[in-house]
């Protein structure tokens, strides 16, 4: 029996040449050559932004001298919506910011992969130079990395510390107050740092008009885009602190709550408050003391003011206070005038269960031991059984169930 043949093995087909492909290379500051990249349009955001920075700090200063003043420091209590409008200012430049900062980010970024300059030593360029003139551009280039790190952490810090407060929440253990002082503080710093750096590129850029003029067109363009995004964001939360504005401001993070029309941050179920039956107001002074009960200080002569109340989360309002006139109620508690007052809550244990109100307030007319809003009794969450009412003054230290006044020396 003949055995069956074995079939010719397949001749194997070459395989395809795999395809080179090009060497991945870091991006280059020529490859962008949109317009919007040009020295002309990054140098003009960086004053817009510039601007909106100085003004965030300044307004930002000006808050914290209000709420913590250096020893012979006063913060004025005229005009009465004084921390009103720099503390809208604070947060509505701060908004602004947001959508300068990224159109300055997108003008600027191919800079980012633009290489060190090389070490020019001898036999390159460079016989003869002394150290110092090989390193300058090293040094140069190094400042300007290390001032753009310091004031991108810095100002992103700032801005999104900022916006969470706005909408009280802290995802944070650290204390947002101080973090966000002593951080403005580096965030200023890093940008004179960055200026004094960029000041000769950008006084080129901005005496040399907008360039090429192909290019003019869209370079407004883009520039009009950012100024646009930084106004609309604006005017959709500049209601929380512009009355007039409300109605264009979609965005805001408080309204008014009626029929007061004064927003609660913080509620009396929130602080932990319970008034007591027999509650009494307390004035003391270094020559003695008294109380009063609700009734005795109802029975005072009383005064109605319009004044605003204004958070340091930008929002403010204002409405008509009743009450008895704080300089009014020391003098009936034999007190003597012109000294600063320490202001004492019902509220235990909270960061500002006290404050204290400076003689300038302390003697004001307007200053007020307030027990009534908008025609009607306080309610708890606005303070009953009565509250501090001053003009000019940041919305923490007005001081709600109040238990306790005390002149100091």
């Amino acid at each position: 029996m003949t055995p069956p043949s074995t079939p010719a093995p397949r001749p194997r087909r070459p395989l395809p040449a795999r395809p080179r492909w090009p060497r991945p290379r870091a991006p280059r500051p020529e490859d962008f050559r949109a317009p919007g990249h040009a020295p002309q349009v990054a140098a003009r955001l960086g004053l817009w932004l510039g601007v909106a920075v100085a003004v965030c700090f300044g307004t930002g200063l000006a808050s914290h001298l209000a709420q913590h003043p250096p020893a012979g420091f006063g913060w004025p209590t005229r005009p009465v919506q004084l921390y009103r409008v720099t503390q809208g200012l604070h947060v509505l430049s701060g908004v602004a910011a947001v959508p300068l900062l990224l159109a300055k980010l997108w003008a600027v970024y191919p800079r980012l992969f633009a290489r060190p300059p090389r070490w020019r030593g001898r036999g390159r360029g460079g016989a003869g130079a002394g150290p110092a003139s090989r390193l300058g551009p090293l040094l140069g280039h190094a400042a300007e990395r290390a001032s753009i790190l310091a004031l991108l952490a810095a100002v992103f810090f700032e801005l999104v510390t900022g916006l969470f407060n706005v909408a009280q929440s802290y995802p944070w253990r650290f204390f947002f107050p101080a973090a966000h002082y002593a951080v403005a503080w580096l965030a200023v710093g890093a940008l004179l740092a960055h200026v004094g750096v960029k000041l000769p590129v950008t006084r080129a850029a901005l005496r040399t008009g907008y360039g090429a003029p192909a290019f003019v067109a869209e370079r407004r363009a883009v520039l009009r885009t950012a100024v646009g995004a930084a106004g609309a964001a604006v005017l959709a939360t500049a209601g929380v602190t512009v009355p007039g504005l409300r109605w264009l401001s979609p965005l805001a993070w408080r309204g008014a709550d009626p029929p007061a029309g004064v927003p609660v941050n913080r509620t009396a179920a929130a602080a932990g408050v319970a008034v007591p039956p027999d509650w009494r107001l307390t004035v003391t002074h270094p020559g003695g003391s008294r109380s009063f009960s609700l009734a005795e200080l109802a029975a005072l002569p009383q005064r109605s003011e319009r004044l605003p109340i204004a958070c340091v989360e930008g929002w403010s309002a204002t409405a008509t206070w009743t009450g008895v006139p704080v300089r009014a109620l020391l003098a009936a508690a034999g007190a003597p005038a012109g000294r600063p007052v320490r202001v004492r809550s019902l509220e235990g244990d909270g960061l500002y269960a006290s404050s204290v109100l400076p003689a300038a307030h302390a003697r004001d007319p307007r200053t007020l031991l307030a027990l009534g809003l908008a025609g009607a009794p306080l309610t708890p969450d606005h303070g009953y059984p009565c509250r501090i009412i001053a003009p000019s003054r940041p919305g923490v230290l007005q001081t709600k169930w109040v238990t306790r006044l005390e002149v100091l020396p």
